[in-house]
């Protein structure tokens, strides 16, 4: 039997419910169109979609959009020299782009933050989850240095933004990945869980890292890592691409990443 686009489709979207509202869609492509393989991949960058070209793959699934803004509009591109460089490979390449960001983040539980947490071996570690972070306990305490070098050396990366004490031992962590970073899903879990470190992937920086330093100029135990929001959420595409390698066995699915997109000079 052909696998189509819309079985794939059907799959990931199977045992969850999706806001009216949702951002996933079927980008470029036809749900009809067959299936000769399979990219799953954080972000649809120019590499990334050369590189399914090349391998033949004609399906492309990413957490992110590929032209730049949350919600894929594109009129506001038109004229755009490097946008439209883009869009002419998608076409040209025949590749279709299906983003799964609202299902993923909807499996239970949340596709992205199990991904992560496996990725730094951290299973056993949960304490209970929330929708929005897992909650994770370490008796014995590590210090923010340790997890920091813990997860820069998981992940493959070379940095991560600290702030508070480096030295200060944690014993309760919240992950939170992607942009929920925010003061409004932080601040209160760190008040009400008493955390002795948040681990996020973006925010903005006028919130938690500014409550942070009031924190510590009062005298209080608390710190913040902000590991960045595709550091944060490629290991959940990835075990989302293995999960589908299990499911389709008769197509070739594969995780393909990409380096940092920011540099520290």
């Amino acid at each position: 039997m052909n696998i189509t686009i819309q079985h794939i489709i059907d799959h990931l979207t199977a045992k969850v419910e999706l806001p009216k509202t949702t951002v996933d869609q079927l980008i470029t492509g036809s749900p009809n169109q067959t299936v000769t393989g399979v990219f799953v991949t954080f972000m649809p960058t120019q590499h990334v979609i050369e590189h399914a070209i090349q391998r033949g793959a004609n399906l492309i699934i990413a957490h992110e959009p590929p032209f730049y803004n949350h919600h894929s509009h594109t009129d506001w591109l038109a004229d755009d020299p490097v946008y439209e460089n883009k869009r002419k490979l998608i076409e040209n390449g025949g590749v279709a782009i299906y983003r799964c960001h609202d299902a993923i983040h909807r499996f239970q539980p949340d596709g992205i933050t199990e991904g992560l947490v496996q990725a730094l071996g951290w299973s056993s570690s949960i304490a209970y989850r929330k929708p929005e972070a897992d909650l994770l306990s370490f008796p014995e305490g590590m210090t923010v240095q340790l997890i920091a070098e813990h997860i820069k050396r998981s992940l493959g990366i070379e940095y991560v933004r600290v702030a508070g004490d480096p030295k200060m031992v944690c014993r309760r962590v919240a992950v939170l990945v992607g942009f929920r970073g925010n003061g409004n899903l932080t601040i209160p879990l760190l008040h009400q869980e008493e955390l002795d470190l948040i681990i996020a992937g973006e925010g903005f920086e006028w919130e938690t890292p500014e409550y942070i330093r009031d924190a510590v100029q009062q005298g209080k135990q608390k710190a913040l890592l902000m590991i960045g929001h595709a550091e944060s959420e490629a290991s959940g595409m990835k075990l989302l691409s293995e999960r589908l390698a299990t499911t389709f066995p008769e197509l070739p699915v594969h995780f393909i990443g990409e380096q940092p997109v920011y540099q520290v000079l």
